[in-house]
């Protein structure tokens, strides 16, 4: 098989799931700028995923968020979900717009916030039930901002009996996806704020409880990769979510701050065997500014051609090299391949694959940006407020 045919195949392999959240309206903490056509209901969240999914072949599922995309028949939503070529995935939990949540939700020192919390949680699992999503991600904002405002080792303790009564809830082939952050809005300490910590909790949990990335969710010059070869190692990468930032957590385009980043974190993807689907190819992304159903679309071809490009590294060539100690030869093995431009091979296999070669364009002449901005008129837009 040529390198390009291996390429070729592994993409065809390749799922990308989409954030009903990014379809929404969003916005940072001062201003949300709402935009025409806005899906009013997880419904026309779905319809929009669908383009995406309709213009690039690799992105079939959609990653629900609870209670933003509450709905009174969970099974009617995965039906309308499939009638658009489509499965809903990841069940998002939210336990930080609650006003009980102030000082905590899981790690909470009133017991009964910790109820409702976990309480919340348990539910999730009943909407994973009737959707048939594999797995629940749990992000927790939970933290302090002063020394001595809560005791530490006391909320690890709270936030572990939350988790082992979640994980005892799951079925067989249902698992945790634990996120970690390491600040904001919790300022003097997070109670899940870096790797290491997800790790010992999903360890103690056992097999059905793996950490997910974020690659927002890092202090800068953090070397993720690293990360994810570690967590590969250990067979406790869950998944990614996949975002580009700046400064923070900047929930931008992936792709967009550093491509370069991008491509290592895919090399070591491919050299460590989680290019499968036991580790989760994840978007989590909110557009402000740009519109929403491209942006996607750009972002699902960003990591296709990170992908891409991470396969076409010269396995043989770079181990060589670095058993001779060739630190340059090994460095321009991956630079080799980094600046190898893909999209000629991508768009190739778009239209092997029946898609159009050009995902971009083809949303264009859709049709479809002018359509919802006719057709949604009046309701209210999904989306969050600022």
């Amino acid at each position: 098989m040529t390198p390009s045919s291996a390429v070729k195949a592994a993409l065809s392999a390749q799922a990308i799931e989409t954030p009903s959240w990014a379809y929404g309206n969003s916005g940072t903490r001062f201003k949300v700028f709402a935009q025409q056509g806005v899906p009013r209901t997880p419904q026309e969240k779905l319809d929009d995923a669908a383009r995406v999914h309709e213009h690039t072949g690799v992105a079939p599922t959609v990653a629900l968020h609870i209670p933003w995309d509450r709905v009174d028949d969970y099974a009617a939503l995965a039906e309308h979900a499939r009638a658009r070529g489509l499965k809903l995935g990841t069940i998002n939990s939210n336990v930080f717009q609650d006003d009980d949540y102030k000082l905590g939700s899981v790690t909470h020192p009133d017991p009964a916030v910790r109820r409702k919390a976990l309480g919340h949680l348990l539910e999730c699992v009943d909407i994973m039930d009737a959707t048939g999503s594999r797995d629940l991600k749990l992000w927790f904002s939970d933290g302090t901002n002063y020394p001595g405002q809560d005791d530490i080792r006391s909320r690890q303790d709270r936030l572990s009996e939350a988790l082992a009564a979640v994980y005892e809830r799951l079925g067989d082939e249902q698992r945790i996806l634990l996120e970690y952050k390491f600040f904001e809005p919790a300022f003097y300490m997070t109670d899940v704020p870096d790797w290491g910590t997800a790790y010992a909790h999903c360890l103690k949990l056992g097999p059905k409880a793996q950490v997910v990335v974020d690659t927002g969710h890092h202090a800068p010059g953090t070397n993720i990769e690293f990360i994810v070869a570690t967590l590969l190692r250990e067979g406790k990468l869950g998944g990614f979510d996949f975002n580009s930032r700046f400064y923070a957590d900047d929930d931008l385009m992936v792709g967009a701050a550093d491509p370069f980043q991008l491509f290592r974190i895919m090399y070591e993807v491919v050299r460590g065997g989680g290019f499968s689907p036991d580790v989760a190819f994840m978007l989590d992304q909110c557009h402000n500014i740009e519109p929403k159903i491209p942006a996607i679309i750009r972002s699902v071809m960003n990591v296709q051609e990170a992908t891409a490009k991470a396969l076409l590294v010269d396995a043989e060539a770079l181990a060589k090299a670095q058993r001779e100690g060739d630190v340059l030869g090994a460095n321009e093995a991956l630079m080799d391949a980094y600046h190898t431009d893909v999209r000629p091979l991508l768009a190739e296999w778009r239209e092997e694959s029946g898609l159009d070669p050009n995902p971009m364009a083809a949303y264009r002449r859709s049709g479809w940006a002018e359509r919802i901005v006719a057709e949604r008129q009046g309701g209210q837009q999904a989306g969050w407020g600022a």
